[in-house]
């Protein structure tokens, strides 16, 4: 490789030229032209890796240019803006667009829909370790609204090697795509607030509300919310009826710690539930259960769900909704980041909380 006097790198098969204007269509220019009007403007008329057309040609006659520096591109070379579009199919997975009007070797993902953004990771590792493509994402499993930016990515170098750009693409194509949006499907849910102070009364239900929220927020239907006793044949008949009213998702409050009038976790257990898995390497959080009765999954959760505004269930919950089955590796990955700062003022999603 060698490089132009304006830092323009070069392939062995690229060349820089200086050729009459009329000799220039369909090449790339290696630097900024620029064009200067007195007492009007000054700045530039074309900017590096501009391909030259036809309705160039006055106008770089205009600008006194009769010959100019134009790159002439080996065959195993692409222009940034081929080699972005390239990346760009690869890279998008389902739920994900792109405008195909690539300029500079740039390209903007953006979120066709409502979701849950999945990054492959590994694969995205592997994709910039290549060194001459770039992708930055937004965090793993975090909600996306449509058109929101997602990713952007380019090609690093004026003229890149299309070997490299085939590597890229193969990762990419082999990770079915390194950035993807999962729809939200479960749109029914049934809560049950657990606790006698609040079954007799003696205690307003705060849990009730604050779920219920949260739910709403994620376009989620509450078919019911229901309070019952510190009994397990209680809290299994709502959960029954719960599933017999369609229930896709059902979020059982309260009674998740050790002490003996705690039994929510054994009724979730003996309603028919599998795959449980209960406590967590979050905070606040610890103590949050989840299990499946059937594909329906129980949500199990603790007192922090009442008295914090953000906990592991927002960082779960997502999930769930867009159809991911949580087991315990899932929960025990997000002890990497899941130590809640307790800000005085809280800008989740907007902080490290849960970013593993």
């Amino acid at each position: 490789m060698n490089i132009c006097p304006d830092d323009t790198v070069l392939t062995s098969s690229t060349r820089l030229r200086k050729v009459p204007v009329e000799e220039a269509l369909g090449m790339v220019l290696p630097h900024d032209m620029t064009e200067i009007i007195p007492g009007k403007k000054k700045g530039p008329a074309f900017k590096k890796g501009h391909i030259v057309r036809p309705e160039d040609i006055p106008r770089l006659k205009n600008m006194g240019k009769n010959h100019v520096y134009v790159l002439e591109l080996g065959r195993s070379d692409l222009h940034e803006d081929e080699a972005a579009l390239a990346l760009a199919r690869a890279v998008a997975g389902p739920g994900v667009v792109f405008n195909d009007n690539v300029s500079e070797g740039k390209v903007s993902l953006k979120a066709e829909i409502d979701g849950l953004l999945k990054v492959e990771r590994y694969p995205l590792q592997q994709f910039n370790e290549l060194g001459d493509v770039m992708l930055a994402t937004k965090h793993c499993n975090v909600l996306v609204r449509a058109g929101d930016l997602v990713a952007a990515g380019r090609a690093i170098p004026l003229v890149i090697s299309a070997a490299i750009v085939d590597k890229a693409v193969g990762i990419a194509r082999q990770a079915g795509g390194l950035v993807s949006v999962k729809p939200l499907l479960i749109k029914k849910a049934s809560i049950i607030v657990t606790g006698r102070e609040v079954y007799e009364g003696l205690v307003k239900d705060a849990f009730g509300p604050a779920m219920e929220g949260k739910l709403k927020g994620l376009g989620v239907n509450i078919l019911s919310t229901s309070i019952v006793p510190d009994d397990q044949l209680a809290i299994v008949e709502r959960i029954d009826q719960a599933l017999e009213a369609g229930a896709e998702l059902i979020l059982c409050t309260g009674g998740m710690s050790v002490d003996p009038d705690d039994v929510t976790r054994a009724a979730i257990r003996r309603a028919g539930a599998t795959g449980l898995v209960y406590g967590s390497p979050v905070l606040p959080g610890a103590m949050f259960l989840v299990a499946y009765i059937g594909d329906v999954p129980i949500l199990g959760i603790p007192a922090c769900g009442m008295y914090f505004k953000i906990t592991i269930l927002d960082l779960v919950l997502p999930r769930i909704l867009a159809g991911e089955r949580i087991n315990r590796s899932d929960i025990a990955a997000l002890g990497h980041g899941g130590l809640c700062s307790q800000c005085k003022v809280c800008h989740y999603p907007v902080c490290p909380f849960g970013k593993n």
